[in-house]
């Protein structure tokens, strides 16, 4: 697997923060209460993007990574908006940087596949600015397992390669466990997946008739619509409550308990909201009760018909 490290030499932390609300429903105050208490977590890895919160979320983590950068590793992305092609990717990354304050960052992700740009454009480019020193990890965000191994035929010919993936992946989301997390695991490519928590839903707020995104954006009502979902939501509270756990930090704690993951990214609004998810860093899980919280979701069905085969 990649070796992901800072510029400094400090291996990647095994949880990543996502700064995805600075500028959101996270203000100033609580984003950069957030970053500290990252920090004195140890938390070194820190992820944001072009079009979040329309260019506050890179904008504010600038200001606070200005002193310490080099002992970071800080990742952005391109492409969710306009295309992966050249002339995209060097004017939206040049805008990320000048947010940033910083004339490099550590891990550049094309934020989605895009079918209309063929990838010798895309990845010609991004080997440029990589050899430039720009960037040094190529990440692709949101793709399928053959458009990973598609995109690193090509890298390949430029002489580079995609570093890290970041997939959706969570107890109720477990489509990656299928090809994307064993191509990983073969391939030797890391794996940072977001939204471990499910869109907050394995938080257990919701069945106490809290709000968030699944109440108040209808993406992420559709996302995790399935009752089932909401079913494994209360029950992992129950498990949680049993031992003494907070919902929130089980759930990361099992996703980063999958062999094919380096770094679940954990978000928040606040500080109290971040704690949960913290604390997973310091749960390791033992086999009996990893097995407990898988069971309580649907897992999905391999990726042959051949089930006689595939599941002796």
């Amino acid at each position: 697997m990649t070796q992901l490290t800072t510029r400094s030499g400090a291996p990647a932390s095994s949880l990543c923060f996502g700064c995805m609300q600075f500028g959101g429903t996270a203000d100033k105050p609580a984003s950069a209460a957030m970053f500290e208490a990252c920090r004195a977590a140890g938390i070194n890895f820190f992820d944001t993007a072009h079009v979040y919160t329309e260019g506050r979320s890179e904008t504010w983590l600038g200001e606070m990574v200005t002193d310490q950068a080099d002992d970071l590793l800080i990742a952005t992305k391109v492409g969710y908006v306009g295309g992966s092609g050249r002339a995209n990717i060097r004017t939206t990354f040049d805008e990320s940087l000048r947010r940033l304050g910083l004339d490099a960052v550590d891990i550049l992700y094309l934020h989605r596949w895009d079918a209309e740009t063929p990838l010798e454009e895309t990845f010609e480019a991004l080997a440029d600015l990589q050899s430039a020193g720009r960037f040094r990890y190529i990440g692709v965000s949101n793709f399928a397992a053959w458009q990973v191994m598609k995109a690193q035929a090509v890298a390949e010919q430029f002489g580079t390669r995609i570093d890290i993936l970041q997939p959706m992946y969570s107890l109720i989301k477990r489509q990656a466990e299928v090809e994307i997390l064993p191509m990983a695991l073969s391939e030797g490519i890391a794996v940072a997946p977001y939204s471990p928590l499910g869109g907050g839903l394995l938080t257990g707020k919701y069945a106490e008739g809290g709000t968030g995104r699944l109440t108040e954006n209808e993406k992420y009502e559709m996302r995790y619509s399935m009752p089932w979902m909401h079913e494994a939501a209360v029950a992992l509270r129950v498990l949680a409550a049993e031992i003494g756990a907070a919902p929130a930090t089980l759930a990361v704690a099992w996703a980063a308990a999958h062999p094919g993951v380096k770094a679940p990214i954990i978000s928040a609004r606040d500080v109290a909201q971040l704690d949960a998810s913290l604390a997973a860093r310091d749960m390791a899980l033992p086999p009996d009760l990893y097995a407990r919280i898988t069971a309580l979701s649907q897992t999905p069905p391999p990726a042959t018909d051949r089930l006689e085969e595939a599941l002796s």
